[in-house]
């Protein structure tokens, strides 16, 4: 029998890129089964897009309380066949941790072998799901993953790779090294939410994803669940092109001194970086000792640097204490950072 492969795509405000990693999806030689689009409250117009282009024909109501989902079918361009279209919109931001929490939750109860997680910037080579579903038959494997590269060919080495236990700190993950790539397949330990395809005995052993996460690390902890119940294999001839807009920052000097710094209205977005990292480093990490003389170190580099660059300074010292400090909590109050940074609303200077 078939085993049944359904796409979560996570989306937010990127209503073209959505469209071609849908156009994408559909072009898949190995057709897929359904489309779980999560809509994380999008603010620019993406439902109307989506009807415009035929993936929904109804929009959800306006000033929605809770998520709203209704099913929609597309064709397959491969075979025609139909494709089952979960349209999910969400009443608020979730994050991207929600996103798939959400997605992977709502794929999961209708029942699909396999789940492909992606973001909306992701577009999957035609022969992508083919790829991976050769290895279908491999019990022991909790995962599958595509090799992740920018449009121009060349590797993002950091989505695919190992933890590094011993040091948390400036990142955990190891990346796969580039000559392991000339392997068919090869074991790792992580692997981002962009074209990772898990089974669904995996999901039964080990839940969704952890939303509480909100964006940051949310993918490497739920490879450290999947992980413990079997193996994640890296397939390097199936291909997913990440179009991910890099980070821009304002470009700072202090005497002979130059740091590339994050304008304070998107400050609060470092927020949940922080506190993820410490708190898996507190719940991983293997030697404490590293992991605190990090945290101190990680600490007071971020501290120091405020200092000498930023503007704000007292407020941006302030919710960077509180972000390691919840880590160590356990304090998930995803509304914080606003509340923290910005004491009037709209305060973005």
């Amino acid at each position: 029998m078939k085993e049944r492969v359904c796409a979560v795509v996570v989306t937010y405000n990127r209503k073209q890129l959505l469209i071609e990693c849908l156009e994408a999806l559909k072009k898949q030689t190995r057709p897929l089964d359904g489309i779980h689009i999560i809509d994380n409250a999008s603010t620019d117009e993406t439902p109307e897009f989506l009807l415009s282009n035929g993936y929904i024909k109804e929009l959800p109501p306006e000033n929605l309380v809770e998520p709203w989902e209704k099913e929609f079918e597309v064709k397959s361009l491969t075979d025609g066949q139909l494709i089952k279209i979960n349209y999910v919109r969400m009443h608020e931001n979730t994050g991207g941790a929600g996103g798939f929490y959400e997605g992977v939750r709502r794929a999961y109860v209708k029942g699909y072998d396999w789940l492909w997680l992606m973001d909306d910037d992701a577009e999957p080579k035609e022969d992508a799901l083919e790829k991976l579903s050769n290895c279908f038959d491999i019990k022991e494997i909790s995962a599958l993953a595509c090799k992740v590269v920018f449009p121009n060919g060349k590797i993002c080495f950091y989505h695919r790779g190992f933890i590094n236990f011993k040091n948390i700190y400036p990142l955990l993950q190891k990346p796969l090294q580039k000559d392991k790539y000339r392997n068919q397949i090869e074991k790792i330990d992580i692997a981002s939410f962009v074209g990772i395809l898990i089974r669904r005995t995996a999901i039964e052993k080990i839940g969704f994803p952890k939303k509480e996460f909100f964006i940051h690390h949310d993918d490497v902890e739920y490879c450290l669940r999947l992980r413990k119940v079997g193996e994640i294999l890296l397939i390097s001839d199936s291909v997913i092109i990440h179009k991910e807009a890099r980070k821009k920052g304002i470009r700072k000097k202090f005497f002979w001194k130059e740091s590339i710094r994050i304008p304070y209205r998107k400050f609060w977005l470092t927020y949940y970086g922080r506190r993820n990292l410490v708190w898996l480093g507190k719940k991983y990490s293997t030697k404490k000792f590293n992991f605190w003389k990090g945290f101190v170190i990680s600490l007071l580099k971020s501290m120091i640097g405020i200092l000498f660059f930023d503007n704000h300074k007292f407020r941006r010292i302030n919710f960077i204490l509180n972000a390691y400090f919840d880590g160590l909590k356990e304090n998930f109050d995803n509304e914080k950072p606003k509340r923290i940074l910005y004491k009037k609303k709209n305060e973005i200077s």
